[in-house]
């Protein structure tokens, strides 16, 4: 049996469970043990975090143990738990609502328990909604991108119970994008908001505990007063046997839709390549279609035409198909599906910035030089590199995205240099 340690003499005012990992002999072959999830974990240990304390939780749909059974009801049949409120975030727990739709707070139907909405008239916890907490657990499922909002709503959960003397709870879970490739953008203080609301790369290789546990040991990245943040109650739940180089498929759990628009795996790898490419501009990038994120249509443009230019990229790690969807207005699209054929080869936002590229090439006047200063701030916050908007401002379909991804490159190795200590894997 080997003991892995997590109390590490930084994280002294952090309580993280200890795990233990075992291997075992099977006709004298060494098989390591199963991946398990924080959730599981916390029920290994018999709730013994939980136990006396008035719990609220954040979750949604994807918020399972690995027997498929959701963490309300984990929580809500443990005699040893006492469940009193639960919280949603976008799309709320059962992830019916659209994006970037207000949802009202209610009382749930399967559980009798009042649902805090934050992402309706409030995107932080009030004091009233923690006043009757002892614990907040955070179970939710991240896709490794940092304009997904999940992880914004536990920053500004944190926040709340830091301020109110609440302790937060993570039960961690994977990157489905694993724990190595970081890419695109670090984001500008200017544009940071609920799409962008940590000093991230837009993809970061960082599990949700990795992040929580970084948030409270680092002055400046929480909004609160350091005397908040420094005596703010903060508890991870590991993982067992996840390593960072796993990607979703060899936890050997299935995927559950984290929003309405992330319905598979394809779309989960295609959300950091395609969702910036189409933000402005005449790309369509399959939503409503059964690939959103993998399936690229350029109005004026033949499926053909767009896949040679695509095919011109040279993009590590990609291939081109012209294939036929049906969407969801029962009307055959034909376009482009994007193949993933070697993920050591490619770069994940690389195709969104030479979309960009396409559209100034093929749109005259270009959408970047039309945008009005709405438009121009979503992009923003969501891109969150103003030198990349004004390059491409200046230079339209003459800019070179290689060199600022060269760039980003490098600030993403001097990212993982800096928070490579608050890893737990």
């Amino acid at each position: 049996m080997m003991i892995l340690n997590f109390f590490k003499s930084c994280f002294s005012d952090i309580f993280i469970l200890r795990i233990s990992i075992s291997s075992f002999l099977i006709f004298g072959i060494q098989v390591e043990a199963r991946f398990s999830l924080g959730v599981d974990y916390l029920e290994e240990t018999n709730f013994t975090i939980l136990r006396g304390k008035k719990v609220g939780l954040l979750t949604h749909p994807a918020g399972l143990n690995s027997k498929g059974i959701s963490t309300v009801d984990v929580l809500r049949r443990t005699p040893q738990v006492d469940l009193v409120a639960l919280f949603g975030p976008e799309h709320g727990i059962y992830g019916d609502e659209k994006a970037a739709v207000p949802v009202e707070d209610k009382i749930d139907q399967r559980t009798g328990l009042p649902v805090y909405s934050l992402y309706g008239k409030y995107r932080k916890p009030t004091a009233n909604m923690l006043a009757k907490l002892d614990s907040l657990v955070i179970d939710l499922q991240d896709v490794g991108v940092r304009c997904y909002t999940y992880i914004s709503c536990m920053r500004y959960t944190m926040e709340a119970c830091f301020e109110e003397g609440v302790q937060v709870i993570v039960l961690d879970r994977p990157n489905p994008l694993g724990g190595i490739k970081m890419a695109g953008p670090m984001i500008d203080e200017k544009w940071m908001s609920y799409v962008g609301a940590f000093p991230l790369p837009f993809v970061h290789a960082m599990t949700i505990g990795e992040i929580a546990l970084w948030s409270k040991k680092v002055s400046g990245i929480l909004k609160i007063s350091e005397k908040a943040r420094k005596s703010g109650q903060l508890a991870i739940v590991p993982m067992k046997n996840w390593k960072r180089t796993m990607t979703w498929p060899q936890t050997r759990l299935r995927w559950v839709p984290t929003s309405p628009n992330i319905p598979t795996l394809d779309a989960v790898a295609g959300y950091p390549m395609t969702g910036l490419g189409a933000q402005m501009g005449k790309f369509k990038h399959g939503i409503g279609t059964p690939q959103p994120f993998r399936f690229l249509t350029f109005e004026g443009k033949k499926p053909a035409e767009l896949k040679s230019a695509l095919d011109a990229l040279n993009l590590g790690g990609l291939s081109f198909q012209i294939r036929t969807f049906e969407n969801s207005a029962g009307k055959n699209v034909q376009g482009v599906y994007i193949v993933l054929t070697e993920w050591n080869d490619w770069r994940p936002t690389e195709l969104a910035f030479h979309m960009m590229k396409l559209s100034a090439l093929w749109e005259i006047p270009s959408p970047f030089t039309q945008a009005n200063e709405s438009e121009i701030t979503l992009f923003n916050k969501h891109v969150g590199s103003t030198a990349w908007w004004r390059h491409l401002f200046e230079n339209g379909a003459m800019c070179e995205p290689q060199k600022f991804l060269t760039k980003w490159d490098m600030d993403t190795k001097a990212f993982r240099t800096q928070v490579s200590k608050y890893f737990l894997y």
